[in-house]
């Protein structure tokens, strides 16, 4: 079991007053728990909210860890699935892989030095913007982002919609079963979002916490009956022939470090967004928008 500290034993270590560490809790986000009627601090969680906001942070990342391979890690996505594949048709000689870590996980995963990208779609609170704020709460430096694609998340209902669901608002009551994505994703949090713009609280859903890896899986919970609606993009929808409430458009980018951007995977990788192979690619499914497709968003061009 991981070492828990005590709030004297936390203090004494970031060298504070113990009145300091309630106040690091609720400002700063000092990662603590209140199981036993008193605070206590998980080290390896405390070691590591120091070291997200060390600056001046030495590089540790060695160039030649990720030679011969491109690896993206983030949000799951079908026409993401497609490019890499893609990608590997253009580049035999090369390894292009991804691994399936939500949206958040794929920002840890640049963190950690173990990617080339993150695939991110991270709303902001403006509900403008996307994912600079989170990949400032856990990388040393912000990314350079490109824009993968627009999409669009729907909810997912069975064919033909038999319970008459009309949105977001029929959750309440607590009647309707959920199928839901993991908490590091950014479905995840648009969903949240809305069940708090509809006063809904996830405790009274039914199906709330079962979560499921990809979209597809989602997709298919409903199909098969085992729920009644789930989030999920609109291109998931379209091939399993279930029927889907739109819910909006958002920006899927790439998160890269700026050490990482100009080595020969990466710029193939992004060369690769604009040509008319990747737009077919597109065309075969549902939900897509490419008009920014390949550009920079960060930083400005």
């Amino acid at each position: 079991m991981k070492k828990l500290l005590s709030t004297k034993e936390v203090a004494q270590y970031l060298g504070v007053n113990e009145k300091m560490i309630y106040s690091l809790i609720s400002d700063k986000g000092l990662p603590a728990s209140k199981v036993t009627g008193k605070w206590l601090f998980p080290e390896h969680l405390v070691e590591q909210w120091v070291e997200n906001r060390t600056i001046n942070y030495p590089s540790t990342i060695q160039a030649s860890s990720l030679q011969g391979l491109l690896v993206i890690a983030g949000s799951n996505d079908l026409l993401l699935e497609k490019a890499l594949s893609l990608y590997m048709k253009r580049y035999p000689d090369e390894v292009a892989v991804f691994g399936n870590l939500g949206s958040m996980g794929g920002i840890k995963a640049l963190h950690r030095g173990v990617c080339h990208m993150a695939a991110s779609h991270l709303a902001e609170q403006d509900g403008k913007e996307y994912n600079f704020s989170f990949a400032a709460e856990e990388l040393r430096e912000q990314p350079a982002v490109v824009n993968f694609c627009r999409r669009r998340q729907c909810l997912y209902l069975k064919p033909g919609n038999p319970q008459g669901i009309t949105g977001i608002a029929d959750l309440k009551g607590g009647q309707l079963r959920v199928a839901n994505r993991p908490k590091s994703t950014g479905t995840r949090l648009l969903f949240d979002s809305l069940l708090k713009e509809h006063g809904i609280s996830p405790a009274d859903l039914p199906g709330y916490d079962d979560e499921r890896a990809k979209h597809m899986d989602v997709g298919l919970e409903v199909l098969s009956g085992q729920a009644d609606l789930g989030p999920g993009i609109e291109a998931v929808a379209k091939l399993l022939g279930l029927d889907a409430i739109p819910i909006g458009w958002e920006r899927f980018d790439l998160l890269i470090p700026k050490d990482r951007f100009f080595e020969k995977p990466v710029q193939q990788f992004i060369n690769m967004l604009t040509d008319s192979e990747f737009k077919e690619l597109a065309e075969t499914l549902s939900g897509y928008d490419l008009t920014e497709s390949g550009k920079m968003i960060f930083p400005d061009a």
